[in-house]
Parts: C-alpha cells; structure tokens; sequence
C-alpha cells in the first residue's frame, strides 16, 4: 500500500508549536523549504531522511519509520536531507541547503571540510578563561553569518572567575547584531537562558574549541548526562577531545542538537559576505571615504583612520578584518585552483577511458 505524505506539503502542514504537534520530519527538521524541491510522486518513491551522524564508513539517517545506514555519499554532511533511493542508496539525492557550515580543512592539500548543514542557530561557545580569544570569535561569527545562520555567543565557566562583566564587554564587541549570554553550564542556566533559540523542529550547533563545555551544554539541554565529558588541563586551560563526531541528539521539547568536536583550526574561505557583515562597523565608515578604492592605510580623507584617531574605532579591529579577508581571499582562490584542477583531470580520465572504449 503506498503511503500518504500529503500531510508533510505546506496546506496540510501541522502546527510546529509544540512537539506533541509535529510530524514525524518536522520533528527532524523538516521545513517547507524542502517541500518545494520535491513533489508527491518524489515522496511516494524516495521517501525524504535526515543525516544525523557521520561515520567513516556511512551515514545514519532518519526519517519516518525510517532508521538506517546508508554508504558514504560525496559532498553529504550531518544535517543534510536526503531523499532516500531503496535500491541505490548511493543513488539518494541531496536535497538544497538551509545554511551550510564549512571551512578550509587543516593541512596543505587545499580540501574543503563540511561541518554541518542546515542548522538554524550556532552558540558560539567560550570559556571565561585563556580559551577566550576575541579573534577566535570573530571567525566563528562570520562562519556563521556567512551561511545566514543566526549566532549567538555563549560563556561559560563563568563561576570560575571574578570579573565575568569583563568577559560580556568584550564579547559584545564582536557584533552589535549577536546576543551574548554567559552562564555556568552545569546548571539549569542552559535551559532558561538558550531555550529562546531551542524550539521544536528547529536545529542549533554548539562550535567552540575542546573544553569549553559543548558537550556539558548539550547534556543540560537533553536533560540527560549521554554525552561524556572531560575537565581542561589546569596548566594552560586547554581541553581534552571528548566528542569525536558530529552528530545530532533530540531535546525533550522536540529541538535537535549538534554537538561538535573542538576544532584547533579554522581557516575561513568562501566567506566574504560574512566577513563583511561581521565588520560592517567598518564597511559603513568605509562608506565615507575620500576615495572609493581606500585601502585604510595613509590615504587622506580616510574616515576609517579618522574613526581610529577619535578613538570610536580600535586598530587592532581593522588589524583583524584585513587578516580575515586576506585569508579566505587567499583559501577561496586556492579552492578554486584545486577544484578546476580536479574537473580537468576528471575529464582526462573520462576522454582516455571513451578512447579505450573505441580501440576495443
């Protein structure tokens, strides 16, 4: 008998208030973006699951009375909605992104990592300890503006120290446009003070670097203690790997949750437009600039180096945007030569295998 999926198209859509009302995919995620990429028929064929957790060999997935594990698929990360092929997993389509969360993979062979897809919140997360860097932050924000998704940056360890408004003032200084909340995370604090971004069907990330209490937050926010943790090291404040994986966990209330290992390095590219955004402090005072073409160093009728001299504007802030653009100017065209060189030799294999092909 062929399954009725009407319920999940937009005129017969549920009330996503609360869980006890949503739809088997609307409680994974399902928003009506997704519906409009497929039809009743794609429905009835490829029923639609969601990537919850990426393994070396596989990927887990959900959907309704669906709980499997497909094969790796190129190009797939945690979050993203596939619909499911039965007979050709490796066949199942992909379908468009939300917000997609990436970076430029540590070493030198010029990869591309996918962290996450079609998230709708990122808490931001650092500790109010030698962890806490503002530049670190920066490139977290613009990360996420990039991918319009909404930031939020989150401090804790906040019962460790004295002077936690310190900490607040400094973080706000980040972006006018993101909230800041800090909080021990041990406590029900994570609950009253993050469940305004935590609704049901919707999806948040925790980014942040190892021992900073990530996965002590998704525990506070499951109510459960399933994800294991482990204290910083006292000499430098630095943590300890614990989460291993990115997957996603379901909250009580219906919200999903993903927790990410800490990441030691993160080289933005593709990310001009969230650089931008980010700094747009400085792009409105670039707006008052003598010359269009001002590059902020010794031009005259700079209202950039103005804003500097007054004291409305810090140096080391407009130190840290030129690095941020020259970097993911830098990684974004090395991605680009990589990525044009792969479609070359892809098509050198394919033309020597067509010449095979003839000569049999």
């Amino acid at each position: 008998m062929t399954r009725d999926y009407s319920n999940f198209l937009p005129q017969r859509a549920r009330d996503a208030g609360s869980h006890a009302n949503l739809s088997p995919l609307q409680a994974l995620g399902w928003q009506p973006f997704f519906t409009q990429q497929i039809s009743v028929d794609d429905l009835n064929a490829t029923p639609p699951v969601r990537v919850v957790e990426v393994h070396r060999n596989g990927l887990h997935v959900l959907g309704d009375n669906v709980d499997t594990i497909l094969p790796p698929i190129s190009d797939v990360t945690v979050g993203d909605w596939l619909m499911l092929n039965p007979s050709h997993p490796r066949s199942s389509r992909a379908l468009e992104r939300t917000s997609l969360i990436k970076r430029r993979a540590p070493g030198t062979d010029r990869q591309e990592q996918l962290i996450a897809a079609n998230i709708d919140t990122a808490f931001v997360v650092t500790s109010c300890n030698q962890d806490f860097n503002v530049a670190r932050l920066e490139r977290y924000a613009a990360l996420a503006f990039e991918a319009r998704i909404t930031p939020v940056i989150v401090l804790t360890k906040t019962d460790l120290v004295t002077d936690a408004q310190s900490y607040i003032d400094t973080a706000r200084t980040v972006s006018d446009m993101i909230d800041v909340v800090a909080l021990d995370a041990r406590g029900n604090a994570p609950r009253t003070e993050l469940i305004q971004w935590c609704k049901p069907g919707k999806t948040v990330a925790f980014l942040g670097s190892s021992g900073v209490g990530k996965s002590t937050l998704t525990n506070a926010l499951l109510e459960s203690q399933s994800i294991e943790t482990q204290a910083i090291r006292k000499d430098d404040a630095k943590g300890r790997h614990k989460t291993t994986r990115r997957e996603l966990h379901a909250m009580p209330n219906g919200c999903l949750i993903l927790d990410t290992p800490g990441m030691r390095e993160l080289q933005l590219t593709d990310a001009a437009e969230g650089i931008n955004d980010l700094f747009a402090d400085i792009r409105e005072l670039a707006a008052g600039c003598r010359f269009n073409d001002c590059q902020h160093e010794t031009e005259p009728g700079c209202a950039v180096l103005k804003a500097i001299e007054q004291g409305a504007l810090e140096a080391v802030r407009l130190g840290r945007w030129r690095k941020l653009l020259a970097e993911d100017a830098f990684n974004s065209a090395s991605l680009a030569e990589r990525r044009s060189r792969d479609k070359a030799f892809g098509k050198m294999v394919r033309n020597v295998k067509k010449l095979k092909d003839v000569r049999r």
